[in-house]
Parts: C-alpha cells; sequence; structure tokens
C-alpha cells in the first residue's frame, strides 16, 4: 500500500514522504496511529502544497537542534553500580538510567534517543551519541563506577602489556655468518693465486 507519512518513522521514512508499505503495517499500525495516510491523489495534492510548510518546520527544528547540541555534546555523567567478583555489575546501564542523569545536570534527553545498542555491563568510561534531529548528533560521555558492597569505589585494574621479545639473540650469528663470508671468499682468492704461482714454476721448469 503507497501512503504519505505524517510524522518521522523509523526505518520507514520522514514526514512527507511517500512510501510503498506492507498492507499490515499500514492498515494496523501506520494510518490508526495517525504516521500515516493513503496515498489517494486527493492527498498527494495537498501534501505537495504543505511541502514548503514542512520544509520551514524541518529547518526550524534542525537550527533548534544544532543549538541544543552545542550544548550537550562533551556532557558527561557519572553512574555509581553495585558490583560483584570479577568487577561484574549487578543488573546494567539503559539509557532510561542515562537519560535521568542527563536530566540531574540540567539536559531533557529523552531515552529514545540515545544512541545506545544495548546496556552498559562494563564499568569504565562510555562514549555515547544523542541523535537529536536528522544528521545532528551530540556525543556525551558516561562514567560508570563500580560500588562493592561496603559502598567502596572498585578501581579498574589494568592488566600491563606483555614486554615485547626482542629478537638480538639471533643478531649475533648473522654477524657471524656475514663476517665469515667475506673469510671465504679471501680463502677462495689465495687458493687461486696460490694455483696461478705454481703453474707459472711448472712452466718456467718446463721451458
Amino acid at each position: 500500500m503507497r501512503v504519505i507519512l505524517t510524522t518521522d518513522v523509523d526505518s520507514v521514512g520522514r514526514m512527507g514522504e511517500i512510501k510503498e508499505v506492507k498492507n499490515g503495517l499500514a492498515r494496523n499500525y501506520l494510518i490508526p496511529q495517525k504516521m500515516a495516510i493513503r496515498a489517494t491523489p486527493g492527498n498527494i495534492k495537498i501534501w505537495e502544497q504543505k511541502s514548503h510548510i514542512i520544509q520551514k518546520r524541518e529547518e526550524g527544528l534542525k537550527a533548534e537542534a544544532q543549538g541544543y547540541a552545542s550544548k550537550l555534546d562533551g556532557a558527561s555523567v557519572t553512574l555509581r553500580v553495585k558490583v560483584g567478583e570479577e568487577n561484574r555489575l549487578f543488573g546494567s546501564v539503559t539509557s532510561q538510567n542515562i537519560s535521568d542523569a542527563l536530566k540531574e545536570i540540567g539536559f531533557e534527553v529523552s531515552r529514545k534517543i540515545i544512541d545506545l545498542n544495548s546496556p552498559i555491563k562494563e564499568i569504565g568510561t562510555h562514549n555515547i551519541n544523542v541523535k537529536l534531529f536528522h544528521e545532528v548528533t551530540a556525543g556525551i560521555i558516561v562514567e560508570v563506577e563500580g560500588e562493592d558492597a561496603d559502598g567502596n569505589i572498585v578501581e579498574i585494574i589494568e592488566e600491563p602489556e606483555p614486554e615485547p621479545v626482542e629478537a638480538t639473540e639471533a643478531a649475533p650469528e648473522a654477524e657471524e655468518i656475514e663476517a665469515a663470508e667475506p673469510e671465504a671468499e679471501t680463502e677462495v682468492e689465495e687458493s687461486v693465486e696460490v694455483e696461478v704461482v705454481e703453474e707459472a714454476e711448472e712452466t718456467k721448469d718446463t721451458e
């Protein structure tokens, strides 16, 4: 079924676009939720007339989102979570937790626009994007601290990186081989010279 989207719909399209969707999606979801209308010739004509109004509205919303993004970008929140053995979290940090933490520092951000593919289950620093509008994104920092049963903050102990193995033992052998090569060449040259000398002496004796 062809429909005209009356609002932005995730994975479908943006407001004002004409889309071909499955009949079930249109009849059971988009149209009842007033997210779309049938793309009849009459409705298409009406929406074409409204296109300039929609465009101005989009531009205004985008400018507003860009202004908010400039304030939100780089904001940092800290969430403290109980941990157990091996610093594993009891539960996880969700987009709603992050939304609540942002609200405490003065930012109203819906959990729906926090780009978190899956809940955070590890302590440490996490860089998260907030999708404020089409092509408008702000980056925030989420610090997840672990707290033990006594209420103490658990520090992250980073394991030292293994030191690279230096390949110095094989170097002297290579040097010895290189040093031996000139000696071998010298021996060959000397043997040639000796043979030549001996041949010359034999020639004199024959004469």
